[in-house]
């Protein structure tokens, strides 16, 4: 079975690439962008037969159009290194950042392109959406106000949230498969200004959630069956993963949950900037999910134009 990771990066090779590069049974495709420092990752290909590099020359000569709607200076460019993991025939797609340190066990415990004959299933009562991090969450018997949530989650939800679990016997096929991260959590500005107290536990790996659930770009794989419907949409700020991911289960697929197989050494943040590019989540997750409902395709009322056109090009690289 072939395996693959993906990465952008602007960095000299982090700690976090370095691993990833040692997995062995993994190939890794880097994209890079106009900052990244280039012969230094030439030079990591030379000591690592299982690296490629996509170069900025690469990125225009291969996909010129889809290249210039993306846009430079952007982890969207990541779009185009799951057009070559397609391309080069992989089976699971693994979409990881360079300030995420994994494990020695990274990677072995995978539930995709497998039936599961029972899981956990999880509702946080919610409406139409389900928070992941907070079924994650081990202290119990306090507000849900004062607990934190994944970034994405519709913020008006966030104080009626409630755990229910319960065990579905159901034969499942699981095309994506989200990790979760031991260091700095992935919730919002907001979340992240107020300084909430993270714990979190893993004792209810691996679960999936009854409706809709935010999962980012960080540490997750995804099959190559899915692959052509996961986009990281461009001009949308930070909501470009997390509306990926809500477009990717509106189509159907399925997505689980798994232990943290990751430490995450946060790059720096601008958290006003962050909070800036998060407004928009703020403001129509909540829509997005009810459209999304009605028909995928309404992505479309979502995103500019110029963006909804990079996902139709995106998806005409996968063919039928």
């Amino acid at each position: 079975m072939k395996k693959i990771i993906v990465t952008t990066t602007i960095n000299s090779p982090t700690t976090a690439i370095i691993k990833f590069a040692n997995k062995k049974d993994w190939d890794m495709i880097i994209v890079g962008d106009i900052k990244t420092p280039e012969k230094e990752y030439n030079l990591l290909c030379k000591e690592f037969n299982n690296v490629s590099y996509l170069n900025v020359d690469y990125q225009q000569q291969h996909y010129s159009k889809l290249s210039n709607l993306i846009g430079w200076n952007c982890i969207q460019r990541r779009n185009i290194g799951f057009i070559e993991a397609y391309k080069r025939n992989a089976n699971i797609i693994a979409t990881v950042d360079d300030d995420n340190i994994p494990y020695d066990t990274w990677g072995e415990s995978l539930f995709i392109n497998q039936k599961s004959d029972y899981s956990f299933l999880v509702n946080t009562n919610t409406g139409n959406c389900d928070d992941p991090l907070y079924i994650n969450s081990i202290i119990e018997n306090i507000s849900a106000r004062t607990l934190p949530w994944h970034r994405g989650f519709p913020v008006n939800r966030i104080p009626d949230r409630k755990k229910e679990l319960e065990i579905k016997y159901e034969s499942i096929t699981f095309d994506v498969q989200a990790d979760f991260w031991d260091g700095e959590p992935d919730v919002d500005a907001i979340c992240r200004i107020s300084n909430l107290k993270k714990e979190f536990s893993n004792d209810l790996c691996p679960f999936t959630c009854k409706n809709y659930s935010p999962f980012n770009s960080q540490n997750t794989f995804i099959s190559r069956k899915a692959i052509k419907d996961y986009f990281m949409f461009p001009k949308i700020g930070r909501m470009d993963d997390i509306w990926a991911s809500y477009y990717i289960e509106s189509k159907g697929y399925k997505v689980v949950y798994n232990n943290a197989t990751v430490f995450q050494e946060r790059n720096a943040h601008n958290i006003i900037k962050d909070l800036e590019n998060e407004l928009i989540g703020y403001k129509y997750t909540e829509k997005l999910l009810e459209a999304l409902s009605k028909d995928p395709e309404n992505i479309k009322n979502f995103i500019p134009p110029e963006s909804y056109e990079a996902f139709k090009l995106y998806q005409s690289y996968f063919g039928e």
